[in-house]
């Protein structure tokens, strides 16, 4: 077994560092060229129209909101990488690997402002009035023409995020709560939270895509604001150190040190990786969360979606940066989540630790509703069958279960490989189909300088109408 991971470990690391990362970056610069950055000169935008609300829908229910929207996508980025993805970063990389994160994020939020925006214009209504589906493979059928390639991205998505992501986050929910209940520690201990989580998640899942939406809402603001807190608390007492840790930043990722020492290009490796896995953009995901919802025209999605870019790096990965830096760790021992648990109790005394594993149980336990939505989302792309919908909602809830028993290195690095290759499929889609995000957006920017709150009405110098479903097309 070990052997295996060694191998996966191996061929994951050759994928990723001379494929994907390069391939990633790339595509965020090339689109941030054609977009005319709209990552930076739509700020404001973006704040605006994630305020929206959704519509009533037909049977008097309130329609998912861009808000709603951005909930289940920020749900499902924000997971247990926040805390532990990012002190590996740092532990391997040092803290310059913080600034290539901060980079990725600028850069990726270019590519998740493209893939959300083709994912509101290629979706598809659901059976539950007022509600939508869509993603990648929405746009690779009915965008590019290519159903195969929708058919190999449903499925390694619906595996990665339904089954194994879902599996290490329950594993991550017991290992976190044994640490701290110790005193009801026990070899029944993992079954019986493998157990309250089936039950709770279980409650979710077989309640529809209003009922993901409604959790999200709350729950997604109140894990932020807790783990911001004590962020906030964290760098309010170190205050006088903030000044190092931003020039250990910016000089581990520039420094004469690192450039002679090799240590840059772990930086940049750890960073770049790091922070996709943090944030998704470019890799699929957060489109299928986009596609869920009603909004006016597809670019609001876009600009929301790219939003959730920065939520994620710029905001809840920096605090754990700064909480770790800030307690000037030894990085030698190369911990990961336990740098982050240290640093807190260093700081703020063994009663943080206990916040903490809340904190990782609604952070998690959120990831996997999300990671269900996405999954739920293409299976419904490969087939309407409803019973092949109620199978992947007994496998999903047995993978959490399992994944509370067990170990998951060797399914976690199997994850990492099933997500290049999600990211793959995907980056090969976007690419040609940008052009129609950027007249999208062209027609948005006529609206929003004429005064008006832009509504979409396709055009078929735009994209091809045969594969558009959800939008009235204009016929002059």
């Amino acid at each position: 077994m070990d052997t295996l991971n060694s191998v996966i470990v191996d061929i994951n690391s050759v994928f990723w560092n001379w494929l994907l990362i390069p391939l990633v970056i790339v595509t965020g610069v090339y689109f941030t060229a054609r977009s005319g950055v709209v990552q930076l000169r739509l700020l404001p935008e973006m704040f605006r129209v994630v305020a929206e609300k959704g519509t009533p829908a037909a049977d008097g229910k309130r329609s998912v909101s861009a808000f709603g929207a951005f909930s289940i996508s920020a749900a499902a980025r924000v997971g247990t990488g926040n805390i532990a993805g990012v002190a590996t970063a740092i532990s391997v990389g040092g803290p310059g690997a913080v600034f290539w994160m901060w980079a990725m994020a600028t850069l990726g939020a270019a590519s998740a402002f493209v893939e959300s925006t083709l994912a509101q214009l290629y979706k598809r209504p659901e059976h539950e009035p007022g509600t939508f589906r869509g993603g990648p493979a929405y746009y690779m059928q009915y965008g590019l023409r290519r159903r195969w390639q929708g058919l190999i991205f449903a499925v390694v998505i619906t595996v990665t995020f339904g089954f194994v992501f879902n599996a290490v986050q329950a594993n991550t929910i017991v290992a976190t709560s044994r640490a701290s209940l110790s005193a009801l520690d026990g070899d029944w201990f993992p079954a019986l939270v493998g157990l309250l989580l089936v039950l709770l998640l279980g409650v979710v899942i077989f309640g529809g895509v209003r009922r993901i939406s409604r959790i999200t809402e709350v729950l997604v603001p109140v894990m932020a604001m807790v783990y911001l807190l004590l962020g906030i608390a964290v760098v309010a007492l170190n205050f006088s150190d903030l000044p190092r840790v931003l020039a250990d930043i910016v000089g581990g990722a520039f420094g004469l040190r690192e450039v002679v020492g090799g240590g840059i290009g772990v930086a940049v490796t750890q960073g770049i990786r790091r922070g996709m896995f943090s944030n998704e953009a470019g890799l699929g995901s957060s489109p299928n969360a986009a596609a869920a919802a009603d909004v006016s025209h597809p670019v609001k999605q876009g600009l929301v979606q790219s939003l959730g870019v920065y939520f994620d790096t710029l905001l809840v990965c920096s605090i754990t940066a700064f909480i770790i830096l800030t307690s000037d760790p030894d990085l030698s021992e190369r911990h990961s989540a336990d740098l982050t648990q240290t640093a807190l109790h260093t700081t703020l005394g063994s009663w943080a630790g206990h916040v903490l594993t809340a904190v990782v149980f609604m952070l998690a336990f959120s990831s996997m509703i999300g990671n269900f939505y996405y999954g739920r989302s293409n299976i419904e792309f490969i087939t309407d069958h409803p019973r092949l919908l109620t199978v992947f909602r007994v496998l999903v809830l047995c993978a959490v279960f399992g994944g509370a028993l067990g170990s998951v290195a060797l399914i976690w690095n199997l994850a990492d490989v099933f997500m290049g290759v999600m990211a793959l499929v995907n980056l090969t889609a976007i690419l040609p189909l940008g052009a129609v995000a950027v007249r999208l957006l062209a027609d948005y920017h006529a609206q929003r300088r004429a005064g008006a709150d832009p509504v979409y009405v396709h055009r078929p110098e735009i994209a091809d109408p045969a594969g558009v479903a959800c939008w009235q097309t204009r016929r002059d």
